[in-house]
């Protein structure tokens, strides 16, 4: 398998996200630090617009990052009106969309928008309509998570990789219910109850709309979360769902 010399794929910088441009990462180490001759994935290397694995090294090619870091694709989906702002309701719809019911919905609108809108505010004057502002989603990153997303919002393969490494017991590309409560707790930092709390309730609800037949959640479903592209597929099954009974 070799990696496409495409720019998009191995860019370390996202146009929309201009924090990655202020805080540029090195992606010349490969230069300097010799990896062995059988890697040809670079998995050390932060990608800002795309989320590659080992099985997948340019990503999700149908997915378009239109210059969001990878981030900011996660929650895009729940921008309805793609004004770069993401409003509860947007939010509630969203979830609902993906097949959550009315008061999970209600619940992770209320508080995704609670915890998450003044840190993504561009000024400091609190807002009571609680948006949250997609291009200061990488302030929004909470502790006791994966580490996935470094702290611009870039993807960090090696992070993600080590997920079904640590924690893939039972198959090495997916997770059973049980590995993933292993790999919350994992995670969990010291004194964090609510970011400790949050990760577990993020990987129960996507455990929830996303297993498979067998009840295992896939390493393609979780590579989907980090930029997004699985709520597109999701909500395009339950669509189709609905017009088959109506």
């Amino acid at each position: 398998m070799e990696v496409s010399n495409d720019s998009h794929a191995m860019a370390t910088v996202a146009p929309v996200a201009t924090v990655t441009t202020g805080r540029p990462v090195r992606n010349d180490l490969e230069s300097f630090i010799p990896k062995p001759s059988h890697c040809v994935f670079l998995k050390d290397m932060a990608r800002a617009m795309v989320a590659p694995d080992m099985e997948h090294p340019d990503g999700t090619p149908e997915h378009q990052a239109r210059g969001m870091s990878v981030v900011q694709q996660h929650a895009a989906f729940f921008d309805l009106d793609n004004d770069g702002i993401i409003y509860p309701r947007e939010t509630y719809i969203g979830c609902r969309a993906l097949g959550f019911n009315i008061l999970s919905s209600f619940s992770f609108a209320f508080f995704t928008h609670l915890l998450f809108s003044y840190p993504s505010l561009p000024g400091y004057i609190p807002s009571l309509l609680f948006p949250i502002y997609i291009a200061n989603l990488h302030k929004c990153k909470h502790a006791s998570d994966s580490g996935t997303y470094d702290t611009e919002g870039r993807y960090l393969p090696v992070n993600f990789e080590n997920m079904f490494s640590k924690y893939g017991k039972t198959m090495p590309d997916k997770l059973t219910f049980r590995e993933i409560l292993n790999m919350t707790e994992g995670n969990r930092v010291a004194l964090d109850m609510i970011g400790w709390l949050g990760n577990k309730v993020e990987w129960i609800s996507l455990y929830s709309i996303a297993k498979d037949e067998e009840g295992y959640l896939s390493k393609e479903a979780m590579r989907g979360v980090f930029d997004g592209s699985i709520f597109d597929k999701i909500a395009k099954r339950n669509e189709t769902k609905g017009k088959k009974r109506r």
